[in-house]
């Protein structure tokens, strides 16, 4: 049953990772049909985010009080529901309106479910699940295009993709049984407030070094085929090729990490990964090339693919099992944050200034990623240090 609900888990990652690419895939045909201008995605996404971050910072009482399967199970249907409305969208400002339970489902599932598997599953898994998220987000494209190239038009990839969604919904519902013993033995304590969880010894430094890595993510993920394009003087159509070598760094490195990752520990993957960042953020930097480029986009996303797990698969060693999922929801809403804004403030430092200032951007998120990640590992430190010495002594005192 644990191998079934695993397999159901890794599923619904992938179902994860489909929507995060549509939107840009189908946005140059779809803004045409529904009259929008070009930039207008901007507020579609920024919708979307902000329903993540309200589901993020809600999932702790909201796991707590349903339990994961059902909240995972009904944030799915959400999504399904949602990308289904936009197949039938013929104005802008549906797309607007149906954009909020986009982004709830999206958030609810996100965290929830990131939660479960750093409770009840090796670090191994929470690499491979994110391996997962990355298929999910390499496939959708091309369902995107095999649909755009055909008859449906982007109505139809909507449409494809949201009834993959509901026949993983139905599954999903289907396996609510197999949620139950599991969930037993985690810890069912009282929802902890917002303040609460900031006060949590290294939590603060956790969500600057999380907000760090993915506005270094998504900024790479977002102006790769730029890069190419308007300073490497690459071809528009070879840009946009080269554009998913970050994507395809990723995927390959959490396939690898997931190998390694019980043998090394969650923070020495951060550590390592961030070195790897380093390496072709240089690369990326050096003016050998294009080659030197596409070698630097591949190491760079290869370096990021252990952060983003291992800094979740740690949060319940490092702030309690009781705490995990409100500080993990905290986590998503800071990770959308930077996913969010930092991508477009680095297009205004890019069309004001130049692309060529990309590996310099990238590079000051990857030293506060590190330096605030291993201020959290301090503080944790300490704050275990004395627990364990409180312990100590109380156990001193009755032995007496």
């Amino acid at each position: 049953m644990a191998a079934l609900l695993l397999a159901i888990i890794y599923l619904a990652f992938i179902s994860l990772g489909l929507p995060d690419s549509l939107l840009g895939s189908a946005w140059p045909v779809m803004h045409q049909d529904l009259g929008a201008p070009l930039s207008a995605m901007g507020i579609v996404t920024m919708i979307i985010s902000a329903g993540t971050i309200v589901s993020s910072l809600a999932s702790d009482f909201l796991t707590k009080k349903f339990g994961t399967g059902v909240v995972t199970a009904v944030s799915v249907l959400m999504t399904a529901a949602a990308m289904l409305g936009f197949s039938f969208a013929t104005s802008y400002w549906m797309l607007l309106l149906i954009a909020v339970p986009y982004g709830l489902g999206a958030g609810g599932v996100d965290a929830a479910l990131n939660n479960y598997v750093a409770l009840h599953y090796k670090s191994r898994h929470m690499s491979w699940l994110h391996c997962f998220w990355g298929l999910g987000a390499l496939v959708s494209p091309f369902i995107m295009g095999a649909c755009l190239t055909g008859a449906a038009g982007w109505e139809g990839g909507y449409r494809v993709t949201s009834y993959v969604q509901i026949g993983l919904t139905a599954l999903l519902f289907l396996s609510l049984p197999l949620w139950k013993k599991p969930q037993a033995t985690q810890v069912r304590a009282k929802p902890i407030t917002l303040p609460q969880t900031f006060r949590l010894k290294g939590v603060v430094f956790l969500l600057i070094s999380f907000f760090a890595y993915s506005a270094l993510e998504a900024t790479s993920m977002y102006w790769a085929s730029s890069y190419f394009a308007g300073y490497k003087g690459a071809s528009s159509d070879l840009a946009a090729m080269l554009g998913s070598l970050f994507y395809i760094g990723l995927t390959a490195g959490r396939l690898l990490s997931g190998f390694v990752s019980e043998k090394l520990g969650d923070r020495m993957l951060i550590r390592i990964g961030a070195g790897v960042i380093a390496v072709g953020l240089v690369l990326l930097a050096l003016p050998l090339g294009t080659y030197a480029a596409v070698a630097g986009f591949l190491i760079i996303g290869f370096g990021c693919a252990p952060v983003y797990p291992s800094i979740i698969h740690a949060t319940p060693a490092n702030f309690g099992a009781e705490n995990s999922q409100s500080v993990i929801g905290v986590e998503m809403a800071f990770a959308y944050l930077g996913t969010t804004f930092m991508p477009p403030l680095f297009g205004v430092l890019a069309q004001f200034v130049s692309l060529a200032w990309l590996p310099l951007w990238l590079g000051a998120f990857l030293v506060l990623l590190f330096v605030m990640t291993e201020l959290c590992n301090r503080a944790v430190d300490r704050a275990h240090g004395a627990k364990n010495e409180g312990t100590s002594l109380e156990n001193a005192s009755h032995s007496e």
